[in-house]
């Protein structure tokens, strides 16, 4: 009886000092959602996410946190920000695989074909390495990024790493000057944008229905993706999922590309589960947005009047109304 109860009290004492281990967060990478599901099992939603994980505290107690609202009246001129150089190595067209991760309708790119850009508010050269979509359930919500505290049916990311300092994309979005995310606001139009029209037409959209599905495109040219200006808006912020590292520059163009009515009805209609689970639609697939706190929005669309917003105290504040092509 003696040993038994030193074999229990031994065994007690190992799931207690178990217990008292940290949880690798390898183990809860995966385990993060945009919102509540109804199979009744917890996984954590946009407030719970620095909270369920020590290595995504920054999701909860950052201070350059992504996606935040525009206000286009605190915009800071910058004189100093050149236009976007995009470079594709001399070859327009490009491949890559789309899928459907059950967050996102992503696109990666062939590792093969070289897309980077520079210029702008970026010190170094960035390499694409992903496009990403959001999207919402009805019209009027979808877009990660607020304008003015209106959102866009949709919005799609072009997500770089920083090459010239890093190997590749998850040493690059740990590290200081990382990623740079080009960001464009979609909206809905009967003439579709060219590139999106290749990523969402019927033939393409229904073959990544479920989760996991992947479909090969090529032919694609990056530059169709991009709206025909030179103006964006730039900011410090963060990468708008989990562990929501601080490493990114945004920069978000002055101009909406536009899908069918349609087409967002087929993106609606993916599921995040897989054929045979319930259906949840993708849709809504944002992270609120953020306090902006002490950080300057600057942009390189000129306006006239002189403010001290800024804590470099080197700016312009706009008396200024944004660019009258991403509001029609």
């Amino acid at each position: 009886m003696y040993i038994v109860w030193k074999i229990f009290q031994i065994i007690q004492a190992y799931f207690i000092c178990l217990s008292a281990q940290p949880i690798s967060p390898k183990i809860h990478d995966g385990w993060w959602a945009y919102k509540d599901a109804v199979q009744g099992s917890f996984v954590p939603v946009p407030s719970f996410w620095g909270l369920v994980n020590s290595a995504w505290n920054l999701c909860a107690m950052g201070k350059r946190q992504s996606p935040v609202n525009i206000e286009t009246g605190r915009m800071i001129f910058d004189p100093f920000l050149t236009p976007l150089r995009l470079s594709t190595g001399g070859r327009t067209k490009m491949g890559g695989t789309m899928y459907n991760t059950g967050r996102h309708v992503s696109l990666r790119p062939d590792r093969a074909h070289l897309v980077n850009i520079s210029g702008g508010p970026l010190g170094y050269s960035h390499r694409l390495e992903e496009i990403r979509l959001h999207f919402g359930s009805e019209d009027g919500q979808g877009s990660e990024h607020l304008l003015n505290g209106q959102a866009f049916p949709a919005e799609v990311q072009l997500i770089h790493y920083n090459q010239e300092l890093y190997a590749n994309y998850s040493e690059a979005a740990k590290s200081p000057n990382g990623i740079a995310v080009v960001s464009i606001f979609i909206k809905i139009s009967e003439s579709p944008n060219v590139f999106l029209n290749r990523m969402l037409n019927r033939d393409t959209i229904t073959r990544i229905t479920y989760k996991h599905d992947a479909f090969l495109l090529m032919g694609l040219n990056i530059a169709d993706l991009y709206p025909d200006t030179t103006r964006f808006i730039t900011y410090e912020g963060s990468i708008t999922i989990p562990p929501c590292y601080e490493t990114a520059t945004w920069i978000l163009m002055n101009k909406p590309v536009y899908v069918t009515q349609m087409q967002m009805h087929s993106l609606r209609l993916l599921s995040q589960n897989e054929p045979y689970k319930l259906f949840l639609s993708m849709s809504d697939n944002t992270r609120p947005a953020q306090p902006l706190i002490q950080r300057c929005i600057r942009t390189n669309i000129k306006f006239s009047k002189q403010g001290r917003d800024c804590p470099n105290n080197r700016a312009l504040r706009p008396q200024y109304r944004v660019n009258q092509w991403l509001l029609k």
